[in-house]
């Protein structure tokens, strides 16, 4: 089992421009949609009058045929929406901008058959109703900015192609005027008029989407801040939760060598001649005392950042050695082998680092040991390179495999493990993630473990002689 040792992080992610923008982009359509409905109703309310104006002044084929062709654009407009609502409008994002490009031409429609009427009262109706159908029209357009100003491609396709339209029957009307003085100069004039109108209308229109996109811009900005505010909370919750167990556990477990360490002092005043008796068991609490402050300092300094790796050349044969005499007296005060192997073999590491990993795991596998032995090994695995450290001691059940590398975590009914103080494997798993290095773990409850440390090629430096395959000590049978 591959183990992560990378810490767990709960930075806030800022979301990318595109990912704004879409979001920004599909409420500014939903808000057009929500008011779809509205100018549906109005086109309706308007095509009766329109038709009431222009019955018996122009061409009743003609008028039929706008009638004909505004209701089935609005029909179609009215499935529109009610595509829309059932499945766009609980979605957000580029499925939104999807449909809205789908179906743009419809507005575009709208604004045609509108323009039109300019063209049909232009050449047959009278003078009073080109005049009331002109303001029915310009004032369909002046509502235009308060119900497509919130996406401004529709707003655009609608005003120009209501606009061009009107220009168009304008355009035809001049034509058969020509000549005609008087109608030749008021079709100019109004010509003149609609190009004005086109442009305040598009200015305006302008002005209101930019107010509608600020707005949601910046709704999109606070939901980010909150979310981001809401993490670091979250984050400083934990981290608090994190310092109070860190304490608690560390009061806890100063207080057992320190209350020995008091009695031994009274026992020692009071009857100095046990002193011999005495000195070792206060040589144990001193050292259980030096060992928690070591591994809370180690802890700090990694956390902070402070810890500096000095990269050298490290003879591994050496350092096994180092470590073989370090820990053969608790090796010997168990009745436990500890036994080396490793050929010549020199890396490119920090040498307190890498002895601190491998101290720690091996006096983690002598703590959990009592019967057999601890072997330290050295080998390769195609350009990998392995320390292992191997233990014939109660093992670690699958569910615990990841929580012994938490800070003070314990198997409780682990038997002759009062002493552990469950930062060793956390110390190991921050300095393997400081080094680059990879942890790996295999164990069976009741037959032992190996712990792995890997070097990848590219934190080994160049190597000097392949390893050879290190047998294994477990009675000749890997954990699984």
């Amino acid at each position: 089992m591959l183990v992560d040792t990378q810490p767990a992080t709960h930075q806030p992610v800022p979301a990318s421009p595109e990912v704004r923008e879409q979001w920004v982009e599909s409420q500014l359509i939903g808000v057009l949609m929500d008011s779809a409905m509205r100018t549906l109703g109005i086109a309706l309310v308007g095509m009766p009058v329109m038709v009431y104006l222009l019955w018996g002044e122009v061409s009743d084929v003609a008028l039929l045929i706008w009638v004909a062709c505004a209701i089935g654009v609005l029909l179609y407009r009215y499935r529109i929406i009610g595509v829309y609502r059932l499945l766009f409008d609980s979605v957000e994002g580029p499925s939104r901008i999807v449909f809205i490009n789908r179906y743009k031409w419809t507005w575009a429609a709208v604004g045609v058959f509108w323009g039109a009427t300019i063209g049909l009262t232009f050449r047959e109706a009278s003078l009073p109703t080109q005049y009331f159908c002109l303001l029915l029209v310009l004032g369909h357009g002046l509502m235009s900015l308060s119900s497509f100003t919130a996406y401004m491609p529709i707003l655009k396709v609608y005003v120009n192609s209501l606009v061009l339209s009107m220009l168009a029957g304008l355009i035809v009307a001049l034509a058969e005027n020509w000549g005609d003085g008087t109608n030749t100069r008021l079709i100019l004039s109004m010509v003149l008029l609609l190009a004005v109108y086109w442009y305040m209308l598009l200015s305006a229109g302008v002005r209101l989407y930019e107010v509608h996109r600020a707005s949601y811009e910046l709704q999109f900005s606070n939901q980010e801040l909150i979310d981001s505010l809401t993490q670091q909370t979250r984050a400083s919750l934990r981290a608090v939760a994190t310092k109070n167990r860190f304490l608690s556990s560390a009061a806890h477990d100063l207080r057992q060598p320190v209350h020995a360490l008091s009695l031994y002092a009274d026992w020692l005043a009071t009857e100095p001649e046990m002193a011999r008796d005495i000195s070792p068991r206060i040589l144990q609490s001193t050292r259980a005392i030096n060992e928690l402050f070591d591994s809370l300092f180690d802890l700090t300094r990694i956390d902070a950042g402070n810890y500096k790796v000095r990269l050298q050349n490290v003879d591994v044969q050496q350092l096994f050695t180092d470590l073989v005499m370090q820990f053969e007296p608790v090796a010997a005060a168990k009745n436990l082998k500890l036994r080396s192997r490793s050929p010549e073999l020199t890396v490119w590491s920090d040498p307190v680092v890498l002895r601190r990993i491998l101290g720690n795991l091996v006096s983690n596998a002598l703590r959990h040991t009592q019967n057999g032995g601890v072997l330290i090994s050295a080998r390769r695995r195609d350009d990998l390179l392995m320390f292992e450290v191997w233990d014939t001691g109660v093992g670690i059940a699958r569910q615990h495999q990841q929580a012994i590398f938490q800070e003070f975590f314990r198997v409780s009914q682990h038997q002759g493990t009062e002493d552990s103080l469950g930062l060793g494997l956390t110390i190991v798993s921050k300095l393997a993630t400081l080094m680059g290095y990879q942890l790996a773990l295999n164990s069976e409850e009741g037959r032992g473990s190996v712990f792995r440390v890997i070097l990848p090629a590219f934190t080994q430096g160049p190597p000097r002689e392949a390893l050879p395959s290190i047998p294994n000590p477990m009675n000749g049978k890997k954990p699984t």
